[in-house]
């Protein structure tokens, strides 16, 4: 199973970057054209979102129209090999620290929330609902923590070109509601 997660990964990082010269910061406008309006979002969810690296699509206009909405917004925040992230409140304008990989995160003084929905980002995708990300496992714990907690919607955030026909599954991983693309949102399908 790692092998072939493996051999998909090296894949799924081939075409997120051919999507990416093709779209660029263009489709993250469009994800931001879409919204949330398929989730009925509504003034005071709280909404995490990613700060994206290298190529991935960026959900950064998306988290601009959410907080116009009035959403409540929040970004992750690693805490250690083998734990959840905790979601951090975040303000479009925050100061923010570098953290491993370059990601940016919010600064400690920032208080713990439990968001509503989690926009995940990832290197490929299926109609199921299975994402492939980097191998960390981060997200699929942070979901699970999440999910016993309360109810939670999982959206992938992916260029169209991510999706895959399967993803190779293991018993750990945490199933994505939705995912939103430039093209639009697609729900998965049910369990």
């Amino acid at each position: 199973m790692l092998e072939l997660k493996k051999e998909l990964r090296a894949q799924a990082i081939s075409a997120r970057a051919a999507a990416y010269a093709v779209h660029g910061a263009e489709a993250s406008r469009r994800l931001a054209a879409h919204g949330l309006d398929f989730l009925k979002v509504s003034p005071g969810m709280i909404v995490s979102g990613f700060a994206a690296i290298r190529d991935e699509i960026n959900p950064a206009d998306l988290m601009l129209w959410l907080h116009a909405e009035g959403c409540r917004l929040a970004l992750p925040v690693m805490v250690g090999k083998g734990k959840p992230l905790v979601m951090r409140a975040w303000t479009p304008g925050d100061a923010m620290d570098a953290a491993a990989w370059g990601i940016a995160e919010p600064l400690p003084d920032k208080p713990e929330v439990e968001p509503d929905i989690v926009l995940t980002p990832l290197l490929a995708f299926d109609a199921n609902g299975f994402r492939l990300g980097y191998g960390g496992g981060f997200y699929d714990r942070t979901l699970a923590k999440l999910r016993a907690k309360k109810p939670v919607v999982a959206v992938g955030v992916a260029y169209d070109e991510q999706r895959v026909d399967a993803v190779p599954v293991e018993s750990y991983d945490q199933r994505l509601d939705w995912v939103l693309t430039p093209s639009g949102p697609l729900r998965c399908q049910s369990h």
